[in-house]
Order: C-alpha cells, then sequence, then structure tokens
C-alpha cells in the first residue's frame, strides 16, 4: 500500500510478541485467556485509525487480555484474506490462546457482544441477525472467534480465495465438516442498523470481485488440499506502531503465489474506482 503506515511512529523491530493488554487489573482477571485480534490489511488507512482506538475503549470494558496484529499485505498480488488470518495465527499462536478474526472496517456497538473465549465452538460475533449487509443462515464473516485447537483442527483457511468473497463460505463448510458447531451472541436487543459500525465506503473503495481464468469453479468447491501447512509467504518486517498512544503490531507479508494452481491471484482486468470529489 504505499506503504500508508510509514507515516505512523515506528519503533525498532522486535522479536517478542506484545504481552497482551490487561490494563492493570487483578491477578484474577489476568488469568484469562489471551486474544490475538487478527486484522488482514491492505490500504485501509483511514479505518484502521477509528478501528484502533474504538477496540481498546471497547474491550477494556471487557476485562480481555488482547493485543492488536495487522497483516499487511505487501506484495502486488490480489488480497488474500484468508492466507492473511492463516499467517497471523502463525504468527501469534505460541502465545495467543484464541484468535479474532476481524474485518478493519467493522465496529462493534453493543457492549453485550462479548469476546470471551469461545470454548464451547466458533463464536460469530457478527451474526446474519446484526450484520449490516450479510443476512444468510451460514454466513460467518466480519468478526469471529475461535480458539487455536478448533482452527488447527479444520487446517486453518483455504488459500485459493485471491479477491473479495467466499473464503469465509469455504470455512464454514471446514467448521461444520469437523463436527464444529458455530455459535452466536445471546441476548442481542439491537439490529442491523445498530449493532455495529460499518466504515466501508464502496463509492472510492471497490470491491475486487473479478473472476478470471477458472477461478469461479475452484473457488465454489469445498478446498480439501490447502490450509495452514502450506501457506507460503515472506515476513517482510514487524513494527510496532502507535495509533493515539494505543500500542498495535504492524506485520508486512508478502504472499507468494502458485501461479499453477491459483493463476486468479492476478488478473489483467484492473479494478474500476471512482475517484473522491
Amino acid at each position: 500500500m504505499g506503504c500508508f503506515l510509514a507515516s505512523l511512529p515506528i519503533q525498532t523491530d522486535y522479536e517478542a510478541l506484545p504481552k497482551p493488554i490487561t490494563y492493570g487489573i487483578s491477578a484474577q482477571i489476568q488469568t484469562k485467556r489471551n486474544l490475538a485480534i487478527i486484522v488482514p490489511f491492505r490500504d485501509r488507512f483511514e479505518e484502521l485509525l477509528e478501528f484502533v482506538p474504538h477496540m481498546f475503549h471497547f474491550l477494556k470494558k471487557q476485562n480481555i487480555p488482547f493485543s492488536i496484529f495487522i497483516i499487511q499485505q505487501k506484495d502486488n498480488n490480489r488480497f488474500n484474506r484468508a492466507s492473511l488470518i492463516n499467517v497471523g495465527f502463525l504468527y501469534t499462536k505460541k502465545d495467543y490462546d484464541y484468535i479474532a478474526m476481524h474485518d478493519v472496517d467493522l465496529l462493534p456497538l453493543n457492549d453485550n457482544l462479548r469476546y470471551e473465549y469461545p470454548e464451547s465452538g466458533p463464536l460469530h460475533i457478527s451474526s446474519p441477525q446484526t450484520h449490516p449487509k450479510y443476512h444468510y443462515d451460514t454466513f460467518i464473516g466480519g468478526i469471529l472467534l475461535i480458539k487455536k485447537e478448533h482452527f488447527e483442527m479444520v487446517k486453518g483457511m483455504s488459500n485459493n480465495y485471491w479477491g473479495w468473497g467466499l473464503e469465509d463460505d469455504e470455512f464454514y463448510v471446514r467448521l461444520r465438516d469437523a463436527g464444529l458447531t458455530v455459535h452466536r451472541p445471546a441476548n442481542i436487543n439491537t439490529g442491523i442498523e445498530n449493532t455495529f459500525k460499518h466504515v466501508h465506503d464502496r463509492t472510492y473503495r471497490k470491491r475486487d470481485t473479478r473472476k478470471c481464468f477458472n477461478q469461479r469453479e475452484v473457488t465454489r468447491r469445498r478446498d480439501r488440499v490447502t490450509g495452514l501447512h502450506d501457506v507460503s509467504y515472506e515476513i517482510e518486517n514487524t513494527h510496532s506502531v502507535t495509533i493515539d498512544s494505543l500500542p498495535i503490531t504492524v506485520i508486512n507479508v508478502r504472499l507468494i503465489c502458485n501461479k499453477t494452481a491459483t493463476p486468479w491471484c492476478q488478473c489483467s482486468e484492473p479494478v474500476k474506482t471512482k475517484k473522491v470529489k
């Protein structure tokens, strides 16, 4: 992305993962499981400036020990949300007990949306009943909490999904085939208009919905080949960054495309965007 994040105050690279934010809360609270918020990212700087303060404020009220990891795609391939989540999981799994697969443009507003450890199975925070846009029963996009044992059980996410869409639907089938039940928040009295703030502006951030080569055929099927074990990538560098004095970790990643298996990681047809007036 250029990089927009290069303009933020950056400390030197480091090897140790950040300690989860605990706000100096009691020892009893600090025995809770540690949450890694994994944010697949590219060209969403304005949304990130709003996301970070919002999430710190929101989770502080829940006393959840957490850290935010921005997994920024730095190569020239089409965006691959699922592969970035796989990379984020591999990077954090030794020190964190569960992850939130979290879109940067979806902000929770209802305090009853609890980001607690999903002991009994994956917890879909942004359910079809409350998500601003998607309302079909098997939808699990937006924000999904999953403990690391379950993410490893289903071998992570498919690496075949370059461009926008369908990777969440394929992941739902993985969860179902593994016998895992997706849970959703209870006692939520808000609806699709006031449970989340959706900050995506599609008038100038056009989604990459292009389909080229045999992409449409392959990505409509359950992927039984790719996943955590074969996500191909290089970590370019890792930075500690602050936004409004709040710490996050930015991991700059170059995804490596197997053009024999997924030639649609690059399409010749450009994405049409509208100019901002």
